[in-house]
């Protein structure tokens, strides 16, 4: 009991609001850090900024994570942006949110250069090979990780298998799925609400004395939501129709910003759930990699921290490589993953910080939640359709020694993972180490 008055104390009385400088410290050294995945970036957020520094409060945070899983993009990056808009205003939320990502967004640059100019390399291809391996682990361990979670009932269950089966047998567009899960979980959540459960009020469950510091607060929210909301509009779509005026309308960077823009409005349930629909586009549709490509830019983007959703940049960087529009590939390729960040990521900005002053109401709305469940129900048929087209395209080509190489570190990769928690960040470069290793002796094609 003494223990819990002191708490309760210190979160009544919490330290000055910190200083410009010392948050665009803290979320520079966020962004460098933030590595497995919306969990643990997530996890790190709060251990840092309510139990460490306490600059937010657990009633503030746990409401804003509940909004930021409500919207398309990158949740962790999102509630980073949000934490930045209730320390510093809008100034505090851009550079939250662009801190947390950038980091990762240069090393991936980095390494997607790397990829395109020794990608043929023996031991390099070995590597690459055994990293799409491992992706195939990581996969199915986010598979068997979000269904313990979602699936509890026999309605998700079925949404679930309908979204696998609509998935892998008809050619319905993935926009249609989201909408259609949607509506079900609006339904279930209006009229037979134990079908479904509705997420945790998890704010209301805790200490509702709003410890922490009062939120920024507008003369008029309403006006200065609109200003928010036009200017990222404006910053959003101008760069892009610049892009058009300049190279054309049938210029690569052009469709990337329209074809990513549409993505960014999809990616509600997490990067494993998009993907899917970004494979099927980015190398059926448009043809701009290869399906080997994806993967090996997939296990790429695990090795560094920041959101999962940077294996877009991936697709920008090699699209603009192998169809430039630009003098040169490196230029063209830079210019693909610029695009393809900005239209990625600006939408985010556009969401956090317009909802910003509203979010008390906008957590608190019951029929979202409904809609979130449906579609997190459906999300679990997503990325079992995901597992299934990432592992047909690797393994059904291999000769046998090849695919029991393959099975091999897929399947100590989920091992790993699930039953002795090794972090991604050291299974991905190991798995990439063994491949350049045994590629002398067990030549494969990556």
């Amino acid at each position: 009991m003494p223990h819990r008055t002191a708490a309760m104390s210190a979160d009544a009385d919490p330290p000055a609001r910190p200083g410009v400088g010392e948050a665009l410290r803290f979320w520079l050294l966020l962004g460098c850090i933030s590595f497995g995945g919306p969990a643990g970036q997530v996890a790190i957020m709060h251990a840092e900024l309510v139990d460490k520094r306490r600059w937010v409060g657990e009633a503030d945070f746990l409401r804003a994570l509940n909004f930021c899983m409500l919207l398309p993009g990158p949740e962790a990056m999102q509630l980073a942006t949000w934490l930045g808009w209730r320390l510093h205003g809008v100034r505090g939320g851009v550079a939250a949110g662009a801190l947390f990502v950038l980091p990762a967004a240069v090393l991936l640059g980095f390494l997607s250069w790397l990829y395109l100019r020794v990608g043929h390399v023996p031991a390099v291809s070995g590597a690459l090979f055994a990293l799409q391996a491992a992706v195939l682990g990581i996969i199915v361990h986010a598979l068997q990780r979000i269904a313990a979670r979602v699936i509890k009932g026999v309605f998700a269950m079925a949404l679930a298998l309908a979204a696998l089966l609509v998935l892998a047998l008809t050619q319905t567009p993935f926009p249609l799925l989201l909408a259609g899960a949607a509506l079900a979980g609006l339904w279930a959540g209006r009229f037979r609400p134990t079908w479904l459960p509705m997420p945790a009020e998890a704010a209301d469950a805790v200490d509702a004395s709003g410890n922490g510091r009062p939120m920024p607060r507008s003369t008029s929210p309403r006006l200065s939501s609109l200003r928010v909301a036009a200017s990222c509009l404006v910053l959003w779509w101008l760069p892009l129709l610049a892009v058009r005026v300049w190279l054309g309308p049938d210029s690569t960077a052009h469709a990337m910003g329209l074809f990513f823009s549409k993505a960014a409005l999809l990616t509600v349930g997490g990067a494993y759930a998009v993907l899917p629909y970004v494979a099927e586009q980015a190398v059926e549709t448009h043809g701009w990699l290869e399906p080997a490509q994806m993967m090996a830019g997939l296990g790429l983007a695990e090795t560094t921290p920041g959101p999962l959703i940077l294996v877009l940049e991936f697709v920008g960087f090699v699209g603009g490589w192998q169809h430039p529009d630009l003098a040169t590939p490196l230029a063209s390729a830079l210019l693909g993953a610029s695009v393809t960040l900005w239209a990625t990521f600006l939408p985010s900005f556009l969401f956090v910080l317009t909802a910003a002053p509203w979010i008390d109401r906008i957590g608190r709305w019951r029929p979202a939640h409904a809609m979130l469940s449906g579609v997190t129900a459906a999300v679990v048929g997503v990325i079992a359709n995901l597992a299934l087209w990432f592992g047909a395209r690797l393994l059904s080509p291999l000769p046998w020694p090849a695919l029991v190489f393959a099975l091999a570190i897929a399947s100590l990769t989920w091992l790993g993972l699930a039953r002795w928690r090794w972090p991604v960040y050291l299974v991905v470069p190991a798995a990439a180490l063994t491949g350049a290793f045994l590629q002398r002796w067990l030549p494969f094609s990556a």
